[in-house]
């Protein structure tokens, strides 16, 4: 991936949007949002959203969580270009704001936020030891992260449905396991660390997912964004509900808490 060659360009999140809603780049929509978020007040709270996508769910923690002020990261021009043109529709870009930087060590000072969200974004970075250091490192003390991702059952040399699975979405996945995930964090000085697996979840929304894509959704995807596109997503997402169905992928919330 570089610059000129975005993962998340205007065709990709044409087709996301159709399928998860607007603003939306993962599964699950604003009801997946709020149980990631489940008993933690972001009232008057400043939230950085790494992986923000097209802005959907930054707005959702403004309008429906309260958030004093919440800030977007994304390392892709589309989708922060999107959540821009989003948050000024709303009326909100003085309580949300859209940073695109390179990969790498996050573009904020030490303890600037009282809360790190994330999306099914973390999976793509491979030093997960780098990525939560730098997540603790931005944290206010007391600050608290929350998040889910996609992680893979184990360490060891995936499935060949998994490599299959991969292969198909063509994006720069780097899963590691919940116990890889959950050293990481400790690591990093989190306490209170909560790692909840979703595999039954997801197993079970992505099988109505696809049998959208295939049915009542179909038409209004191609129109969107072509049935070349359509039916290689399709393909994707055969190759997903196996490794889910199996138990190798492994969408998982997070939670940890930096000591005061």
């Amino acid at each position: 991936m570089t610059a000129d060659e975005p993962e998340y360009d205007d065709i990709a999140i044409r087709f996301l949007e159709a399928l998860w809603g607007e603003g939306y780049l993962s599964p699950g929509g604003p009801d997946e949002v709020d149980r990631v978020l489940a008993g933690l007040s972001l009232k008057d709270k400043s939230v950085l959203d790494i992986g923000c996508g097209a802005g959907g769910i930054a707005l959702h923690l403004v309008e429906h969580h309260d958030a004093g002020h919440v800030t977007g990261f994304d390392i892709e021009a589309p989708v922060i270009f999107r959540a821009r043109e989003r948050a000024a529709a709303k009326g909100l870009s003085d309580r949300a704001d859209f940073v695109q930087a390179p990969p790498g060590r996050l573009p904020f000072a030490d303890g600037s936020f009282d809360v790190v969200f994330s999306k099914d974004a973390l999976l793509h970075v491979p030093d997960k030891d780098a990525l939560f250091a730098d997540i603790f490192r931005v944290l206010k003390p007391g600050g608290v992260f929350a998040a889910s991702d996609w992680l893979i059952s184990h360490d060891g040399e995936p499935s060949a449905d998994m490599k299959a699975y991969v292969d198909a979405e063509g994006l720069s996945f780097s899963m590691a396991s919940p116990g890889r995930y959950r050293l990481a964090m400790e690591r990093a000085g989190f306490h209170d660390i909560v790692v909840s697996d979703r595999n039954a979840w997801y197993r079970d929304v992505a099988r109505d997912e696809l049998a959208r894509l295939k049915g009542p959704l179909f038409g209004q995807a191609v129109a969107a964004v072509g049935k070349a596109y359509v039916a290689k997503n399709i393909r994707t997402w055969e190759a997903m509900q196996k490794v889910l169905d199996s138990g190798e992928h492994r969408p998982t919330h997070l939670r940890g808490r930096k000591p005061d």
